[in-house]
């Protein structure tokens, strides 16, 4: 059971190995198809818990659409269709028969959901419409599988809110994104760059695509997430229109914003160590797993001690592993792979001292805790569990900032780190990140532009960005 690769060594081969014996999930037969296992699925189901409740207070309803797109609802927006056509997987045939149209396997829903959006939406009294769906999607083109992080078929949230006002809407676009960044720091305790994408980075059909960037222990960049603003670039090709107070017929605007299964595998790689995992308190499908140690003539006395304390411990998430063939130190190591928070050790020694043995996860400090305090102790320490996981994550990525003024500098530093650097805009000094395997993260918010592009030398003013090698 020991996990045999190092996670320096490669984080790859390191995250596929842990998340299969773990029993997050592991491959399938269709090359990058995923089966999510019962544990993993409790991980995704915790955190699609979280964001559910956020969406549900801001008045989003959640609802399901056809997998099944027709393609010529798909060609309707010509920008959108040509960014997803090479990763669609089509339907050509029925049984035996040949169909008379394509059918697309869905890649994202914009196109069916607001085909249906036109026959839904007449009046301004019908808006806002904020709705999302949980669903699977397919997206065939990509090079390696990995689990979690890419895949030709993953789980995720998509929201397609629509607005009467372009001010309503891009308000829904950052509160979308305040929801993703709650979740990820909040709750799996891992910090995010909050900021929008180039122009040749967004998302296919939208006016500008906002992100929450985050560095993995690699040094590389991935997208935890995007919230788009996408205008009227398809409400007016699929005629969602509104007749306004004014009485005047006007064109619906719109949103799109998701989250992913990826999630699940960023939270593996931040916080996993060569044991395994290492989880999160607040969306760990189980906190703490009670090991109780026993021989025969004690087995009954230590198992009833646990069941009681396990009582003592209602309103958190506990197991107890009572097993038997298998030895402690077996079952140690099996929860330290699957990042279980808290292990609690109870033998007839502590029931004598009137006490258990609790150990942390994250740092394997072991602590005695008198069994009258255990209910006030084991809530401090999954507190602090939760609060240092976040802590060590951000001094990393604070870390492996660095800053470049011209490009001999950037290519010095972009190697496991994220480069600040200040960009013209242009296309052509873009271009030149990706030829030595870099690329434009994002324009974080709260950037200072000032000086002159890293690239070329010219002013710029206008932007300033991270550089980073991504995923």
């Amino acid at each position: 059971m020991a996990i045999e690769h190092k996670k320096s060594s490669g984080l790859g081969e390191w995250l596929e190995e842990v998340a299969f014996k773990a029993g997050l999930a592991e491959h399938s037969f269709v090359s990058g198809t995923t089966v999510i296992k019962p544990y993993g699925f409790q991980l995704w189901e915790n955190i699609k818990g979280l964001l559910d409740i956020r969406f549900k207070d801001r008045g989003v309803q959640n609802a399901s659409f056809p997998l099944f797109i027709p393609e010529k609802l798909l060609k309707k927006e010509s920008s959108h269709v040509e960014g997803f056509a090479p990763e669609v997987a089509w339907v050509t045939q029925g049984g035996n028969s040949k169909l008379d149209e394509r059918l697309a396997v869905r890649p994202t829903s914009e196109t069916i959901m607001y085909a249906h959006y036109s026959n839904w939406i007449r009046s301004w009294r019908d808006l806002p419409l904020k709705i999302n769906q949980w669903c699977n999607v397919v997206r065939w083109e990509f090079k390696h599988p990995k689990l979690f992080l890419r895949g030709r078929e993953f789980l995720w949230q998509e929201g397609h809110p629509v607005f009467a006002f372009q001010k309503e809407a891009e308000a829904d676009v950052m509160a979308a994104l305040e929801d993703y960044r709650h979740t990820y720091e909040e709750h799996l305790a891992i910090p995010v760059t909050l900021g929008k994408k180039s122009e040749s980075e967004k998302f296919a059909g939208a006016v500008y695509t906002t992100t929450a960037e985050i560095m993995m222990p690699d040094g590389k960049m991935i997208q935890g997430c995007t919230s788009h603003y996408l205008g009227q670039n398809f409400s007016k090709p699929f005629n969602i229109q509104f007749l306004d107070k004014d009485k005047k017929k006007k064109f619906a605007h719109q949103n799109s914003w998701g989250f992913s299964t990826r999630s699940v595998g960023i939270l593996a790689a931040m916080h996993g160590d060569d044991k395994g995992l290492v989880l999160p308190p607040r969306v760990a499908p189980i906190q703490a797993v009670i090991i109780p140690i026993y021989d025969d003539s004690t087995k009954s006395k230590v198992l009833k001690a646990a069941s009681k304390l396990r009582g003592d411990l209602r309103g958190l998430i506990v197991s107890i592993d009572d097993r038997d063939g298998y030895t402690p130190g077996w079952k140690f190591n099996e929860w330290e792979i699957k990042g279980v928070p808290i292990r609690i050790e109870i033998g007839p020694k502590d029931i004598e001292k009137n006490q258990v043995i609790l150990v942390r996860r994250d740092t394997g400090e072991k602590k005695a805790v008198k069994s009258s305090a255990i209910n006030t102790e084991i809530r401090k320490l999954l507190n602090s569990v939760q609060e240092d996981l976040l802590a060590k994550a951000k001094k990393f990525l604070d870390s492996h900032t660095k800053t470049a003024k011209n490009l001999a500098e950037l290519k010095k530093n972009v190697e496991g780190n994220r480069v600040r650097i200040m960009w013209c805009g242009s296309d052509k000094c873009e271009a030149k990140l990706w030829d030595f395997g870099a690329k434009i993260s994002c324009i974080p918010f709260d950037s200072k532009p000032s000086g002159k592009c890293a690239i070329c030398g010219k002013n710029a003013s206008k932007y300033q960005v991270y550089a980073a090698k991504s995923y």
